[in-house]
């Protein structure tokens, strides 16, 4: 009885060790993970561009004459802002482009493309706004910047309209381009001697004048030079030489010094060789 106890106990002990071990183990499933799939980006579509024969051959023109001739490119980019600048301040648009044209290098002078001053107006005495320094008449001369080529015509016209020495000018008849050439440069606008006879030229092969007339409401007008007068009416003209003054060719021709500078639109007595003046009112 006693060994069949001991047995039994023993049995007991086995089978609790056993299920002890077995409750300690962990049993893990691990689910694999799926490999993942990359689908390559849909391509993007090549864009179509389509151009109208007619439109391409307007394209390949412009791009043909754009720059053919720059000035002529000039003149369509200004024209109209000279025109609003003659209704308000009187100055011709011919003289304005014409000296846009000339001071600028058709807008490809430094001065123009760094400054935008297409007038080649210099800071003069009070002047606050930006400054470039360029080679002029003296070295590293101090010149008026701008923030865009339509203030530099504006300044253009309040500096002619605001200066005493060409007061003058406004007084001729709104389109007489050959008077306001020249009388820009006896009121010392220019120090070059042919200036007027450069700005007349780009007038007249650009037919700037029409802009004048536009202005005025008239038909455009080719104004007659100096030159082609002698051509028509010889005997009423005198050419200045060397010597020449107001006062001894007004004796000369037995004029009053007045009279003299009343034929020729003269603001001032000053006078070039070469010059042809009117002896006779016109």
């Amino acid at each position: 009885m006693y060994r069949n106890s001991k047995l039994i106990l023993a049995i007991l002990v086995i089978a609790l060790t056993i299920a002890s071990c077995g409750s300690n183990k962990k049993v893990v499933t691990r689910k694999k993970k799926p490999a993942p799939t990359t689908k390559p980006a849909p391509a993007k579509p090549k864009p179509v561009v389509q151009t109208l024969p007619k439109e391409k051959d307007k394209v390949t023109e412009i791009i043909k004459t754009r720059g053919a001739d720059k000035t002529a490119d000039y003149v369509e980019d200004y024209a109209k802002v000279a025109m609003d600048e003659m209704k308000l301040y009187k100055i011709p648009a011919s003289i304005t482009l014409a000296q846009g044209i000339l001071e600028s290098g058709s807008g490809y002078g430094r001065l123009a493309a760094e400054a935008n001053n297409h007038f080649g107006i210099k800071c003069h005495k009070g002047w606050t706004g930006g400054e470039i320094y360029h080679d002029d008449d003296a070295l590293q001369e101090c010149f008026r910047t701008y923030k865009d080529a339509s203030y530099s015509y504006r300044d253009h016209s309040l500096f002619l309209k605001d200066r005493k020495r060409y007061s003058g000018l406004f007084d001729l008849d709104k389109d007489d381009y050959v008077g306001w050439a020249h009388g820009l440069r006896r009121a010392g606008y220019a120090t070059d001697p042919k200036y007027p006879e450069k700005l007349i030229s780009l007038i007249e092969r650009y037919e700037l004048y029409k802009y004048d007339a536009q202005v005025l409401g008239k038909a455009p007008e080719r104004k007659p030079t100096n030159t082609e007068t002698i051509a028509h009416v010889p005997g009423i003209t005198h050419e200045v030489i060397k010597g020449d003054t107001l006062y001894n060719i007004s004796k000369r021709y037995n004029l009053t010094v007045d009279e003299l500078k009343s034929y020729n639109k003269l603001t001032g007595n000053e006078i070039s060789l070469g010059q042809v003046l009117f002896i006779k009112k016109q």
